[in-house]
C-alpha cells in the first residue's frame, strides 16, 4: 500500500516543481500562495514537501537546468540496466560543472532544512525516478525489496552528494569522477542481479 501512496507524492511534488519552473521561467518571482494555485494544490502540502520557498526555488532552478537528463533519458533505446546507468550519468555530468554551486546552495538547504514528515525524503525525487527508469529492466527478475535496495544503492553514487565527495574529497576532475561513477554503478547492477 505504500508504493502507490509514494508514487502520488512523487507526482504532487513533480506539479509544485513544473508550476514553479513555468513561474520562473516566465519572470515571475513567485510566492507560496502562487505556486500552490499553479500546482492546483493548498499551501500546507507545498510545505509539506518544501520547507521554504528557497529550497524549492533553488530545486525548480536545478530541474530546469536538468531538462537535459529527461532529453537524453528519453532517447535512450536500450532495455540494459548498465547502458541506462551510463546515459543517465553522461546526462548528469553534461551539466554537473556548470550547475555546482546551486547543487552546493542545494545541498546545504537540504542540511539546513527542518525534518521531514517520517517517511518523507527531503529531496531527490528526481534522481530516484531516473534511477528507478535506468534499472526497470531488472524490476522483474528482483523483490520488490531488493529494487529498492539498489534503487538507494545507486542514489549514493549518482547524484550531487557524490560528485562533491569525488571532486572534493578525493580532487577528481569530472571525467574521472564520470568512469569511477559509472563503473561504481555498474558494480551494484551486477551485484544486485547476482
Amino acid at each position: 500500500m505504500t508504493q502507490p501512496r509514494s508514487a502520488q507524492r512523487r507526482r504532487t511534488r513533480r506539479a509544485i516543481l513544473e508550476a514553479t519552473a513555468d513561474l520562473l521561467q516566465r519572470g515571475v518571482d513567485p510566492t507560496i500562495n502562487e505556486i500552490a494555485a499553479a500546482a492546483e494544490v493548498s499551501r500546507r502540502t507545498v510545505y509539506l514537501h518544501y520547507p521554504t520557498l528557497d529550497q524549492l526555488v533553488l530545486d525548480a532552478t536545478l530541474g530546469t537546468l536538468n531538462a537535459d537528463v529527461d532529453a537524453a533519458l528519453d532517447a535512450v533505446t536500450s532495455t540494459d540496466p548498465e547502458v541506462r546507468i551510463e546515459a543517465l550519468v553522461d546526462a548528469l555530468y553534461g551539466t554537473v560543472e556548470q550547475s555546482l554551486p546551486l547543487g552546493r546552495k542545494l545541498i546545504k538547504l537540504t542540511v539546513d532544512a527542518e525534518p521531514p514528515a517520517p517517511g518523507e525524503p527531503r529531496r531527490g525525487h528526481r534522481r530516484i525516478r531516473w534511477i528507478e527508469w535506468a534499472v526497470q529492466p531488472c524490476q522483474a527478475t528482483l523483490s520488490t525489496a531488493a529494487f529498492d535496495d539498489l534503487v538507494s544503492a545507486l542514489a549514493l553514487v549518482i547524484g550531487w552528494e557524490s560528485f562533491i565527495a569525488l571532486a572534493d574529497v578525493r580532487g577528481l576532475a569530472p571525467a574521472d569522477a564520470r568512469d569511477l561513477t559509472i563503473r561504481t554503478a555498474r558494480t551494484l547492477v551486477r551485484a544486485a542481479l547476482a
